[in-house]
């Protein structure tokens, strides 16, 4: 059975969750606990040097980290429904889309860097929080310009199919909210989230369902 090593609120292993619901896989979940530190344990530094979640172990054996990389690899592997197009194009303007959000926004707004913020630098609360929306913002400015612009009509980031775009865009999404971002300037990004979490793959995917959720 593929293990997933996660958190239920990393927005990482979320995507990996979406894309494992996409393509209709079972997997078993192993959580790893952020916030008592369980990813920095030698045990789990065993398996994903980095200490960080997701960590991915297929049935056959093959261990992956990195989510954007676990997605392309089941998608690879797996390649019905696609994640990405079938033309060069949009193959490249879904991963621009979905790295815009795992590779601009997450990594300046993830669990080490806030604790890093009111650690380390003895940031206050209401510091961290404007240093949270202020790259929220910076970003989802500039995806709801290239949604808007390129989009079209369709119900998701590209097209009338959720894509790797998608399972990025929901995850950060779903952080905006629990940090209370405004996001009313942005009416693209929520209709396609909202389309989105109503697909069941999407639904499941969610932290609320997910067993170390409590």
């Amino acid at each position: 059975m593929t293990t997933l090593y996660g958190y239920f609120r990393s927005s990482a292993a979320y995507r990996v969750r979406i894309v494992l619901n996409l393509k209709g896989l079972d997997y078993d979940q192993a959580p790893v606990n952020l916030v008592r530190g369980e990813q920095r344990d030698d045990a789990y530094r065993a398996r994903n040097p980095q200490g960080l979640v997701p960590s991915l172990v297929t049935d056959d054996g093959v261990s992956l980290t990195q989510s954007l990389a676990i997605c392309e690899y089941l998608d690879e592997r797996h390649p019905e429904p696609p994640l990405l197009p079938a033309d060069p194009a949009g193959r490249a303007r879904v991963r621009a889309l979905a790295q815009l959000v795992a590779c601009e926004i997450h990594p300046l707004d993830n669990l080490r860097v806030l604790k890093y913020l009111t650690g380390e630098l003895g940031v206050d609360e209401a510091t961290k929080m404007t240093w949270y929306r202020h790259w929220v913002h910076e970003g989802f400015a500039a995806l709801e310009a290239m949604l808007s612009r390129e989009a079209g009509s369709g119900d998701f980031c590209h097209g009338d199919a959720p894509t790797l775009a998608d399972a990025c865009l929901v995850p950060q999404v779903f952080n905006a909210e629990r940090f209370e971002c405004d996001l009313d300037a942005y009416p693209r990004i929520r209709r396609i989230a909202a389309n989105a979490r109503a697909l069941d793959a999407f639904r499941r995917a969610a932290p609320s369902e997910q067993p170390d959720a409590g």
